[in-house]
């Protein structure tokens, strides 16, 4: 009787430590490293788009900026629609800025605009996507 319960004992623990380390393997994913995360930043472009900063947009782009390069998953094209920079938002497409390009959350130029109420914004978009 005494080797019956020392069996049955020592499979409960084996039972209850596999199912500990299985609990601990499927919480794996929430046990993050605080240093491992990436700061993710705005580029110099869509920096100058937001603070309408016309000159330097227009030097980044003769320096070979990419018109279409995403930061923070929208288009400079965006971020000048976004924040009603039709100024910026003409150069940016005098220089081959592609309006079609949604956002990574699947938005586009247009709704962006609308939802900011950029009303100028929005003719200028209007206006290039009908041509």
């Amino acid at each position: 009787m005494r080797k019956t319960i020392v069996i049955a004992t020592a499979a409960c623990m084996l039972t209850v430590t596999a199912a500990m380390a299985n609990h601990q393997n499927q919480n794996a994913d929430f046990n993050v490293n605080p240093t491992s995360f990436r700061t993710v930043e705005l580029n110099t472009l869509c920096k100058a788009i937001v603070k309408g900063d016309v000159d330097l947009v227009k030097k980044l782009i003769a320096m070979g900026e990419d018109v279409n390069r995403k930061s923070l998953g929208k288009t400079p094209a965006i971020f000048a629609a976004r924040y009603n920079r039709v100024e910026i938002l003409k150069i940016l497409i005098e220089n081959g800025a592609d309006l079609r390009i949604k956002s990574n959350k699947g938005h586009s130029i247009t709704e962006i605009a609308e939802l900011a109420n950029a009303k100028e914004a929005l003719q200028v978009i209007n206006a290039e996507m009908q041509s």
